[in-house]
């Protein structure tokens, strides 16, 4: 054999040798036990179940509090009407919906979900609200999205789109 020929036999086991940790860094560190939620949030862990609206007339059905988690049932996406055509609606085969949230109080709310969808709020004049901030959930816990939005007493109509799966639990706190 020439030399070209043993150099690639023994790179090829090396790399064969190679356990897969090895190879690959990994992106998140490993979770060895549950992580901590932020403050307002211990509901997450009892969520009530409840069904997304698919239009704004059937919102009276899909109400959400400040401070009460909801496991949700959203709507394949083409079965959904969003009061505005959402940033991210998602294709044929995501899922999404509508959520009627009350706000009491004018301050800070955190929209909290457990998968990567799309989340728009809309308010009584069927105007966006933006957001002020966006983060990932804290590390070793469901939480996967919060969004955070500056809002006045009022209702909003939360759409959640572009979700890959049926069901999400969603959360909307108030933060200091």
């Amino acid at each position: 054999m020439d030399v070209i020929s043993n150099a690639w036999m023994i790179l090829a086991s090396v790399i064969v040798a190679t356990p897969p940790q090895m190879a690959v860094a990994d992106a998140v560190p490993a979770c060895t036990a549950p992580g901590t939620l932020p403050a307002g949030m211990a509901d997450w862990a009892t969520p009530e179940a409840i069904k997304a609206a698919a239009t704004a007339d059937d919102l009276e059905m899909a109400n959400l509090l400040p401070g009460q988690a909801v496991k949700v049932r959203f709507a394949q996406t083409p079965a959904v009407t969003y009061p505005l055509r959402p940033a991210k609606p998602g294709g044929s085969v995501s899922y999404g919906g509508l959520l009627r949230l009350t706000v009491a109080a004018k301050g800070s709310y955190r929209v909290a979900l457990d998968a990567p969808a799309w989340i728009d709020l809309v308010g009584e004049s069927n105007a966006a609200v933006d957001s002020f901030a966006h983060g990932h959930g804290p590390a070793c816990t469901t939480v996967r999205k919060m969004v955070d939005f500056a809002l006045e007493p009022g209702v909003y109509t939360l759409e959640i789109s572009a979700n890959a799966s049926p069901d999400g639990e969603v959360m909307v706190m108030r933060i200091p």
